[in-house]
């Protein structure tokens, strides 16, 4: 069983008035089984958040709990969790058979012949069984990886703690690697938090993902639910690809505007006059509407780049002297330079207070967007 909850985590280093706030405050609950992902910018926190959780880093205040028993200040071999790190910390003088095994040998009392077949059965299951008398010199970057989560596996945690294990490997492979972890969890069903900076990873691979910023949590839940639903101005343009636009707009009655055009608010959008008159004004480029000139809150632009990407091109407009992003059908025959008009449908509309950030309308999606829960 795997039920781990963070209360009022921090981690400060070099206290004092240098002092770094790694982590401030944390509460998050991670539940039995769940694929959890830490996501955030460098620098956010989620590596000393999962190095807390490991016990490789001394919790400054707050307490970390695994099935309601405190492990705060064990030690991480007395924590029931494996971890794999960025660079896979195989051992190069041994062979993988010897690297799976090792963290087997110094954790348990197992004779060699358990500990033989318990690596027979985790390189099988990982589909290395051929490599086994190799040494990680002679492995690509994928078999290495795997070598690596079979010595997590082997140890039957109660929890993996997986801190950016792609990021060494070239995107075809990653796209790869992510399937099989995904597949590898489910099967075992095993409490994973998996560390990355690449919201793609957070939206493919999680159950729910935790976005954090400067060491504070921002958002946790399902992706499609941070996705369409930030709960800030952050967690708007960090989740999503390409990012969200952004426009600063002031509000006067049901009219939002901005230096380059108004926007009319019909009546039945959130109660406007609850709203501060300085908004932060956001529409997912996928959302950007390319229109015929015609209609309500119609944007004359010209196109700066295209950029074809298959089944959809990324068209860069100016508007106000600021390049925005525009996301269409890859068949649209658009050139660097032409003129089109485009529109915000008013249901795609975000819409944040400028100076807090805070979320005061979302989109509407077209339909549920909660994950149904795993068998």
């Amino acid at each position: 069983m795997g039920h781990l909850e963070l209360q009022q985590l921090s981690k400060v280093f070099d206290p004092g008035e240098d002092a770094i706030v790694a982590v401030d405050e944390l509460d998050l609950t991670v539940r039995d089984g769940e694929f959890l992902v830490l996501v955030g910018p460098s620098g956010c926190g989620k590596s000393t958040t999962l190095r807390c959780i490991a016990g490789l880093e001394t919790v400054s205040s707050g307490s970390i709990t695994l099935e309601g028993r405190d492990i705060t200040h064990l030690k991480p071999k007395e924590r029931g969790m494996a971890m794999v790190f960025q660079n896979y910390a195989l051992y190069p003088h041994m062979s993988v058979r010897k690297n799976i095994g090792y963290g087997l040998s110094i954790t348990s009392d197992l004779g060699d012949d358990d500990i033989d077949r318990r690596v027979d059965e985790t390189a099988t299951m990982l589909e290395i069984e051929d490599l086994l008398g190799k040494k990680p010199a002679e492995l690509s970057g994928g078999q290495q990886q795997r070598v690596a989560l079979g010595r997590a596996i082997i140890r039957e945690p109660e929890v993996f703690l997986m801190d950016e294990p792609l990021s060494n490997l070239d995107a075809k492979l990653r796209t790869t690697m992510r399937t099989e972890i995904q597949q590898l969890q489910r099967d075992l069903g095993i409490t994973t938090i998996y560390v990355t900076h690449d919201q793609t990873e957070a939206m493919t691979m999680g159950d729910r993902i935790a976005i954090l910023d400067g060491g504070e949590l921002q958002q946790v839940g399902p992706p499609l639910v941070c996705y369409h639903e930030p709960a800030n101005r952050f967690v708007a343009g960090f989740i999503g690809s390409p990012s969200m636009n952004f426009f600063t707009v002031e509000r006067s009655g049901h009219s939002l505007e901005h230096e380059t055009f108004v926007y009319d608010l019909s009546a039945s959008t959130a109660d406007v006059d609850t709203m501060p008159n300085r908004l932060t004004f956001g529409i997912r480029p996928e959302h950007v509407r390319i229109t015929d000139g015609s209609g309500k809150n119609v944007i004359q632009t010209e196109v700066e780049v295209v950029e074809p990407m298959g089944e959809r091109t990324y068209l860069y407009v100016d508007i106000g002297g600021e390049t925005y992003t525009v996301s269409t059908e890859g068949s649209l025959a658009v050139e660097a330079g032409e003129e089109i008009s485009v529109d915000f449908p008013e249901s795609r509309v975000h819409l944040f207070d400028a100076e807090t950030g805070v979320a005061i309308k979302n989109s509407e999606p077209d339909e549920s967007i909660e994950r149904p829960p795993r068998a």
